[in-house]
């Protein structure tokens, strides 16, 4: 029954994302990650040389560094045990920054970034949002090293996130809502809940050339043009989708240099996937020349963003958020009993 008031659901709200014009293409396996010690792989990174991965759970911070064959060559290590990491990011001076965000039963009074150096040392800096305890698998550090979370969202309307003021270690940081990322679902298949996933963020990247940043939920990838490195104007805009279909559990994404979008899942023996020249898909959009959205204008009057009524392409509107909620939630304690601590 749940299975069939999902497709009922979902399958209604989805058609606004449902049109691709053929130019995204399909990604393309490049290897399998079998090493035991990434079956819980959460986040992705890469620079010229090399491949970043950091597993979910662990007593210690520890990212792996991959060959081209999906081969644990180096682990870098420190001894800081962290609550819940849920996603890896790679600063502008190589700094590796892991995002201990995960709070699945919003209970944490702190959540935490660690900025974890090749030699194995790290810095702590632990963060406290406005609105109380988020669950969040998304992280973003920009060209100028600022961190941006994103938080996870059944509904489809996550919440992103920045230090108020400087960093300081241990903390905590207050940080700020600075913008909301709203998805409808997609008919994109994959993910451990169902058509539900297709709107849960559960990681983050910048391009190299901080023209484009991507989210993504478990089935699909979400390309935003980036002007002037402003990622918050950003994410006002019209995205590119990239679907991602067929990935068990799909939470790590990365760009390479010559911006080729990265996606793995969750799961020993999955494979690590790419789409070649993925920033170019947002390469038409004009962000120089677009209009100031009343979305952006009320942000930055330091108001709310205005309601606006959303619609699919057969008129009968979206369902209205209490309905989704419930479907939603049914799904994830059915599909999600594994309970990260």
């Amino acid at each position: 029954m749940t299975a069939l008031v999902l497709t009922l659901v979902f399958g209604t709200a989805s058609a606004a994302y449902a049109e691709q014009d053929g130019s995204v293409p399909e990604p393309e396996v490049e290897c399998v990650i079998d090493d035991p010690r990434l079956e819980e792989l959460s986040g992705l990174a890469a620079d010229s040389t090399h491949l970043y991965a950091v597993n979910d759970g662990g007593t210690r911070l520890e990212v792996a560094i991959l060959d081209e064959d999906c081969r644990v060559r180096d682990l870098i290590t420190a001894p800081t045990d962290p609550y819940d990491v849920e996603d890896l990011a790679l600063g502008p001076d190589g700094t590796l920054w892991l995002g201990d965000t995960g709070d699945n039963r919003s209970r944490r009074e702190t959540a935490a970034l660690h900025a974890l150096s090749r030699d194995g040392t790290s810095v702590l800096y632990r963060l406290t949002y406005p609105d109380g305890p988020q669950d969040a698998e998304a992280l973003v550090v920009d060209r100028e090293g600022t961190p941006y979370i994103i938080t996870k969202n059944v509904l489809g309307s996550s919440r992103v996130y920045r230090p108020a003021q400087p960093l300081t270690s241990p903390g905590p940081t207050p940080l700020e809502e600075v913008a909301t990322i709203s998805l409808l679902p997609t008919g994109t298949p994959g993910g451990p809940v169902g058509p539900a996933g297709s709107v849960l963020i559960t990681g983050a990247a910048l391009s190299h050339d901080g023209r484009v940043v991507a989210v993504r939920t478990y089935t699909d990838a979400y390309l935003y043009p980036v002007a002037d490195g402003d990622i918050v104007a950003a994410f006002s805009r019209e995205p590119v989708r990239v679907p991602l279909p067929h990935e068990k559990q799909g939470e790590a994404i990365a760009f390479t240099p010559d911006g080729t979008l990265l996606s793995a899942s969750e799961g020993r023996g999955e494979p690590l996937r790419s789409v070649p020249n993925a920033t170019d898909l947002v390469g038409g959009t004009s962000v120089e020349s677009e209009p100031e959205s009343e979305t952006r204008k009320a942000r930055e009057a330091g108001g709310s963003a205005p309601a606006e009524p959303a619609e699919d392409d057969s008129g009968l509107g979206v369902v209205p958020s209490f309905v989704i909620a419930v479907v939603v939630a049914a799904a994830l304690v059915a599909g999600l009993s594994r309970r990260r601590r």
